[in-house]
């Protein structure tokens, strides 16, 4: 192999590792079988959450994933895959499951989250149908609401009837 190459393939190698890093979930998933318009459409919905997609030849992945000291992800690594790598935790898998939802050849095989966790497709997807922060702190805080809103109508509905 020339020097050109294998420069070429450390560049690739590291490019992975250095999205990996830097993102909160990185996600494997099969694309073969969608056409040029459809992956077109799903880098458009994934960019618009600040996600970021590549292929990648998976020897270059493995490569990766054992600098990342996470080798338990290349059992999906088989067969043409795409990556999916995600600032934040759901918005990148809540944005594949729908798309993947309308188009049975997308496949979530699996991903890491966190850095550190390693999760197989159906965890993704379940991580998918979540809300996002906003949601969430949302949910939070009528929750937390709640039971003053409760009172204040009791105290109303006490002062009316006297």
């Amino acid at each position: 192999m020339n020097q050109k190459s294998i420069v070429a393939k450390e560049a690739i190698v590291k490019e992975v590792v250095d999205l990996a890093k830097s993102h909160e979930a990185f996600i494997v998933f099969t694309y073969h079988g969608l056409s040029v318009s459809q992956i077109t459409e799903l880098r458009r919905l994934l960019r618009a959450d600040g996600n970021t997609m590549g292929v990648y030849k998976n020897s270059l992945v493995e490569r990766a994933v054992k600098e990342l000291g996470h080798e338990e992800l290349n059992d999906y690594l088989t067969g043409p895959n795409a990556f999916l790598f995600s600032k934040d935790v759901s918005s990148g898998a809540k944005a594949l499951t729908r798309f993947a939802r309308f188009n049975d050849v997308v496949e979530i095989k699996g991903g890491l989250f966190e850095g550190n966790r390693v999760v197989d497709g159906a965890e993704v997807r379940n991580i998918g149908r979540l809300p996002d922060r906003n949601g969430m702190i949302s949910m939070f805080l009528s929750v937390l609401n709640a039971p003053i809103q409760k009172f204040a109508a009791t105290v109303k509905a006490v002062a009316e009837k006297q």
